[in-house]
């Protein structure tokens, strides 16, 4: 089924109602929706894991771990809103640039469907080495959508930046993150946004 579609009847509400009215296949969608979200939470925090492990002890000091809330718009046939939870860690090369792995989850119920976006992105990451941080990058990977017994994996790119601030040593407060965020579910474009604030602690 076009993506278009999906995202139109997600919002007026007549999203698989034939699917949801059935018990038996409504409860095999929902075990393999759990699974495929379970696959991508599993995978996220393993790269995670591998990526602070790697780092050698001595340059723990250019570690930096963010987590905090997000917001999504998805868009499509209909526009979606999303809310949902941002982690990354960024590895510092210099002290204005580094290398990010970001993964994120959103989620909602529009017309009571249960609906999830599931994003794991890599790239290089820019800033400012001041107490007022700005900061900028490209990042790329993949998105995982799920609803209602349709999921799809394909190709993402979050193009954005935003604004740290020092609250004292070792810990910042992001102050906002927005991003363009493209994904390409049902081999068509989606142009999303995605906005985030959190915490960030230095190691």
């Amino acid at each position: 089924m076009p993506w278009r579609q999906i995202s139109q009847r997600l919002a007026c509400g007549t999203k698989f109602r034939e699917t949801l009215a059935n018990p038996e296949v409504s409860q095999g969608n929902n075990k393999k929706d759990e699974e495929e979200i379970f696959m991508v939470r599993t995978i996220g925090l393993l790269l995670g894991v591998l990526f602070l492990a790697s780092l050698p002890a001595a340059a723990q000091d250019k570690v930096e771990v963010f987590g905090g809330y997000s917001y999504m718009r998805l868009r499509g046939g209909a526009d979606l809103n999303l809310n949902g939870w941002e982690a990354s860690a960024q590895y510092k090369f210099r002290d204005w640039i580094g290398g990010v792995a970001d993964f994120d989850g959103h989620y909602g119920s529009p017309s009571g469907i249960g609906t999830s976006v599931h994003s794991f992105l890599f790239g290089p990451q820019v800033s400012l080495p001041s107490r007022v941080s700005p900061f900028a990058h490209v990042l790329l990977g993949g998105a995982h959508f799920s609803a209602a017994g349709f999921g799809d994996t394909a190709f993402a790119m979050a193009i954005g930046g935003g604004m740290d601030a020092e609250i004292k040593q070792g810990i910042s407060w992001r102050i906002i993150q927005g991003d363009y965020l493209l994904t390409r579910f049902g081999s068509q474009t989606q142009n999303n946004g995605r906005i985030s604030t959190g915490v960030i602690f230095r190691f």
